[in-house]
């Protein structure tokens, strides 16, 4: 009884993280489907809808290029504290808008709030949450937003049937006020990583940028590993893009069908983030990370050469599975990488390149897709993912560098 009393008490801070973090993840979702369907009954426009597209990714281009530096220049849980409320309050606002052009300007202050949520999360989350049980806890996070993923989207329909539209996204709104009011029960764990960095100033951002760059060059190993994700990423997104395109043109699936395919995927998910979070701390971060990612590019090639429904689904399945275990290791991974005071501006840093070439990616996937066929273009991306994937499970074998990839805490020992 004693030791089960000790295990909650370690436990309580992460847990109540997870529960904040979880219902805002819950609130992008169920914010993702009313914004879509509430664009398209005041337009009628499927061109008005793509704008939302585009709206969210260039407003974190812009807002990540800066909010590096203002994130580990600020208490990380006052910030979080502080993003919900302005989030709740811009999308409580939303219905009000009498002109798509109103929801487009709240869109674009609601992603920049997002853009300051999430590395701060990361750094909070890192700070809070000791190194043993970091895995475990990436591992609950991946269950928490595999469920968000089913949970929000089935929460979002519910509210339409008992309410309407304007009453899912007020929900929404409440949701991200309850995540605030969890947030204020959490420690200031980061007091002591604000206090050394000088005042927000443009010079400020521009030496924060050299700092990044003087880091990489002294973690150059951890850098290539990053670059090699980011390819991953790349390919992996571009064929999400064209999904629905290739399911339906190319493997010749119906609309019901592909709404099917969705749902698998999100259960394979959710059970993979179930045995992620059972057996992370028997898994090694190489395991996690190399094995995950391997397996989900043997997902995506089955997606690429599938002919039927039961060979795309097996393909989605075994993505959606394995895809908790590569999110698992790699945060964990990072985590154990990058030093802490540096985390909100190398993730922000990061997230501004991965936004940038996602765009020029999708851009590039439709010039591609009309000189060759759409079917050729996702095997080619697929076989690019599996072709990076290797190239890191090769950095991940080579004695002089594995240690990159150890369960210990770089950070406090380079």
């Amino acid at each position: 009884m004693e030791r089960s009393t000790k295990n909650w008490t370690g436990w309580r801070f992460p847990v109540l993280l997870l529960s904040a973090m979880g219902l805002s993840t819950v609130g992008d979702f169920i914010y993702l489907v009313a914004i879509n369907l509430l664009v398209f009954q005041m337009t009628n426009s499927a061109t008005a809808v793509a704008g939302l597209w585009i709206v969210g990714p260039a407003a974190a281009i812009f807002t990540r290029f800066w909010a590096g530096s203002v994130i580990d220049r600020s208490n990380k849980r006052r910030l979080m504290i502080w993003t919900d409320i302005i989030r709740g309050i811009l999308v409580a606002l939303v219905p009000f808008m009498s002109s798509v052009w109103g929801v487009y300007v709240l869109l674009w202050f609601i992603s920049m709030a997002k853009s300051f949520f999430a590395p701060a999360s990361l750094t909070y989350t890192t700070t809070l949450v000791p190194e043993e049980k970091r895995k475990r806890f990436n591992a609950f996070y991946s269950l928490t937003t595999s469920g968000a993923f089913i949970i929000g989207p089935a929460i979002a329909g519910v509210l339409f049937l008992i309410g309407s539209v304007h009453f899912a996204i007020w929900m929404n709104a409440a949701s991200f006020f309850i995540s605030a009011l969890i947030l204020l029960w959490l420690p200031n764990v980061d007091a002591k990583q604000t206090a050394g960095l000088n005042p927000l100033s443009i010079q400020a951002i521009v030496q924060d940028l050299k700092a990044v760059v003087v880091l990489g060059k002294s973690r150059l190993l951890v850098m290539v590993v990053l670059g090699v994700y980011l390819v991953f990423t790349l390919m992996t997104f571009a064929m999400d893009a064209q999904e629905v395109v290739f399911t339906q043109q190319v493997v010749g699936l119906s609309e019901i069908d592909y709404s099917l395919l969705i749902s698998i995927t999100g259960i394979g998910a959710l059970g993979g983030a179930g045995a992620v979070a059972l057996f992370a701390n028997k898994l090694s971060i190489r395991i996690l990370f190399g094995g995950g990612l391997f397996m989900v590019s043997i997902g995506y090639l089955l997606y690429a050469f599938s002919q039927s429904f039961l060979m795309i689904a097996s393909g989605f399945i075994l993505l959606g599975f394995f895809n908790a275990f590569a999110n698992t290791g790699y945060t964990t991974w990072y985590q154990y990488q990058i030093p802490i005071e540096y985390m909100g501006r190398v993730t922000s840093l990061y997230g501004v390149v991965l936004s940038l070439f996602q765009i020029l990616f999708v851009l590039g996937m439709g010039l591609v897709a009309d000189l060759m066929s759409l079917r050729v273009t996702i095997i080619a991306l697929a076989l690019l993912s599996l072709v990076s994937v290797w190239a890191l499970i090769f950095l991940m074998v080579q004695p002089n560098i594995k240690q990159v990839f150890t369960d210990v805490d770089q950070t406090k020992i380079t």
